[in-house]
């Protein structure tokens, strides 16, 4: 009822301001046609005045303007511009003063007056001016006009209010209707209400749209309140199975903690019990070469060597299999590792094989990685240093070491001259103590590229090799790029 309360004021005030535009329009235009025309008489009927001097008869004539009670002023000049004849209205006010020449032939408006000039022409010849001042008042007409509009208005309006209020039955009480029923389904939470449809038009269309909305809400929320029973089921069902895990991952923890309390006491075993029976074969070897040497042949020599070599061995093995086991546990410390110092660092420490002083590292631009840097000084220790043994027996052993980047990993590598390998066995060159060369060709326990395999894996890398049987190999070792990992 606003709506239409308020449509139909704007559109009758719009109506009334350019209604009062038009008549105050027309209302100049018929004010100034009206003075033209008595200046016209006037002109007309004072001539023969004016040729004949006669005062009294134009004076006579400007009289007559008593019957029009706009005009307040009035005045006949001569051809000379003198003032020849005057009229003043008892309406004109008390300053009101006669021109002292006559103005061109035109009307001007003065605030709510109309002053109007012109001339009186005979036989093609100016006898003289006629001078008119009226009232415009346009302001009792704006009063009136605004008086009647108002009248009109409210008409207009109480018109409108009984006709919409006779409408609006039609269109409120559906509104009305899904208003109450929403509100029903808010507050009451059921989806069920249905609004009746009492019409085929737009209103009937938005019933029929908020009814199939109610129903398909209604529809959806009974899917919804299924699964929200079967996830409750399902997450009974999953705190019960992350109860058991929590329990199986205790006991496997503990069986764990145990099993490292095992392996500590084996290490201990290891370094300790162990080592004791090689120091005292080796002792005994020793004090048998000193004491006895004389009573011993050199067949008896060499198999004494061979007891104190393989006894150092033992040894080697051990500390190569304490090293090993440690190495699962200890916690990594990743950091920002410069991989160009490190490979040279290793390379400086190991040192060059006394029978090849002529070994040569050609080192290339290595990226920077992301790992534990304790760790991974094993790593580069131990593929330079295997490089360095197997290329042993060149001329000029030559160690290459290089590495590329792409936008998941780093990859490394460790080239050398030497001996290479059968690649039909590469599968196990990172087991624990596996070796495809015999002890007279080159020392060692196997366990170095086991050592690599455990550290690069641990990082989330990979190793592998390549090579030929003659013509060197190549170890490779990847570490993944991380976010911040330049």
């Amino acid at each position: 009822m606003l709506v239409v309360l308020t449509t139909t004021v704007s559109a009758l005030l719009m109506a009334a301001v350019a209604l009062a535009a038009y008549d105050l329009h027309t209302f100049r235009q018929s004010l100034v046609d009206d003075l033209s025309a008595q200046a016209d008489i006037l002109g007309l009927a004072a001539a023969p005045a004016l040729d004949f001097q006669d005062r009294q008869s134009a004076q006579d004539y400007l009289e007559l303007l008593e019957a029009k009670p706009r005009v307040i002023a009035a005045a006949i000049y001569n051809s000379k511009g003198a003032l020849f004849a005057a009229y003043d209205s008892q309406h004109a006010a008390e300053d009101a003063a006669f021109p002292t020449l006559p103005e061109a032939d035109g009307h001007t408006f003065e605030g709510n007056e109309i002053v109007l000039f012109k001339r009186v022409v005979a036989n093609d010849e100016i006898l003289g001016t006629v001078y008119t001042r009226a009232r415009y008042a346009v302001g009792e007409r704006l009063l009136d006009y605004m008086g009647i509009a108002a009248i009109v208005a409210v008409l207009s309006l109480t018109a409108a209010l009984l006709m919409s209020r006779r409408l609006q039955r039609g269109i409120s009480a559906p509104i009305l209707a899904i208003t109450s029923a929403a509100r029903s389904v808010v507050e009451n939470r059921d989806f069920s209400t249905r609004v009746p449809k009492t019409t085929e038009d737009e209103v009937g269309v938005l019933v029929d749209a908020f009814n199939g909305m109610l129903a398909e809400i209604g529809s959806r929320t009974e899917t919804l309140q299924r699964a929200n029973k079967q996830l409750a089921r399902t997450d009974d069902r999953l705190r019960k199975l992350n109860a058991e895990l929590e329990r199986r991952v205790a006991k496997r923890t503990a069986d764990l903690e145990t099993a490292n309390k095992d392996l500590e006491g084996f290490s201990y075993s290891v370094s300790h019990d162990l080592r004791a029976p090689i120091r005292a074969i080796t002792g005994f070897c020793a004090l048998l070469e000193a004491d006895h040497a004389d009573q011993l042949d050199d067949e008896a020599k060499r198999k004494l060597g061979i007891v104190r070599a393989e006894a150092d061995r033992m040894g080697r093995l051990i500390d190569d299999l304490l090293a090993f086991s440690r190495l699962g546990r200890q916690a990594l410390q990743p950091a920002h590792v410069d991989m160009s110092s490190l490979a040279r660092a290793m390379w400086e420490r190991i040192g060059r094989d006394e029978a090849n002083p002529n070994a040569e590292l050609r080192l290339g631009s290595l990226p920077e990685a992301v790992g534990d840097h304790r760790l991974l000084d094993h790593v580069w220790m131990n593929l330079l240093a295997n490089a360095l043994k197997f290329s042993s027996n060149e001329e000029k052993p030559v160690i290459e070491v290089g590495g590329i980047a792409d936008k998941h990993e780093h990859v490394y590598f460790v080239r050398d001259n030497g001996a290479g390998f059968d690649p039909k066995y590469a599968d196990r060159l990172f087991g624990v103590f596996q070796r495809l060369h015999h002890d007279d060709e080159f020392t060692g326990t196997g366990v170095g590229l086991a050592l690599v395999h455990k550290i690069v894996t641990r990082h989330g890398g990979r190793v592998w090799g390549d090579g030929k049987p003659g013509e060197g190999a190549t170890f490779y070792f990847s570490l993944p790029r991380k976010q911040n990992d330049g």
